[in-house]
């Protein structure tokens, strides 16, 4: 069952942002569903809230964003990308 990624960053930037889409391609970015390592990713957004920044993901399966989540939990970490990820489970996903 898909499942909505919902990440809150009170006080997160677009730079952090940025640095961890580097971190995670080589300093390639994210430009290509391609791009995030153990695939099942169905969607991604990104952008500015009035506290900070927010990232909205929709995932094929809570598995396959928890295998994403090993590989990026230590680059957020490590950048200081602040917020914890919200799991909501989807009745419907178009493309």
């Amino acid at each position: 069952m898909p499942i909505l990624m919902v990440h809150d960053s009170p006080g997160g930037t677009q730079e952090q942002y940025e640095q961890v889409a580097a971190r995670l391609t080589e300093g390639r970015g994210l430009n290509s569903l391609s791009d995030w390592s153990g695939g099942g990713i169905l969607s991604h957004a990104a952008g500015p809230t009035d506290n900070g920044f927010r990232v909205v993901d929709v995932w094929e399966s809570e598995e396959a964003f928890q295998r994403f989540g090993e590989v990026i939990g230590p680059v957020l970490q490590e950048v200081g990308f602040p917020g914890e990820p919200q799991l909501f489970p989807l009745h419907n996903f178009v493309k």
